[in-house]
């Protein structure tokens, strides 16, 4: 199992490389990751995925972005980033998910996520509405 710590400045080329190749994940600037709770699975000496979550206001969070390595997704990457993060968080926490993406709908249900409202014409690139989902952490 990959280990999961704190990312730097020295993961951000492999976190560009990770979301170029993972078209359904948010394309933010990587550098903007070193802004919040930003969190990166290794394995060996390889970045094989990250998190990146903000706090917008006291309690309340929003996950920025997720996203695996295409050759390790589907083996708790994801997961064990996710829930380490949560495990130092309280309050409600937030995110959009494409409507089409419904692999990730089903993997945040899974880990307590509830849908609790749609936005049309969210993303871009291509268009799409998204899901917002919420999980309240105690």
């Amino acid at each position: 199992m990959p280990a999961i710590r704190r990312g730097g400045a020295s993961d951000l080329p492999a976190v560009d490389a990770i979301q170029r190749r993972s078209p359904e994940a948010s394309q933010w600037n990587p550098e903007s990751y070193l802004q919040y709770d930003f969190f990166v699975a290794i394995e060996g000496e390889a970045v094989i995925g990250f998190v990146s979550v903000r706090a917008v206001a006291p309690e309340e969070y929003e996950i920025l972005n997720l996203a695996v390595a295409p050759e390790w997704r589907h083996r708790g990457v994801a997961r064990r980033l996710l829930s380490t993060w949560l495990e130092g968080v309280s309050g409600d926490v937030f995110l959009e998910v494409r409507a089409s993406n419904l692999g990730a709908q089903k993997f945040y249900k899974s880990l307590g996520f509830q849908q609790v409202t749609y936005r049309s014409n969210y993303y871009q690139d291509p268009p799409e509405a998204a899901i917002v989902m919420k999980f309240h952490s105690c």
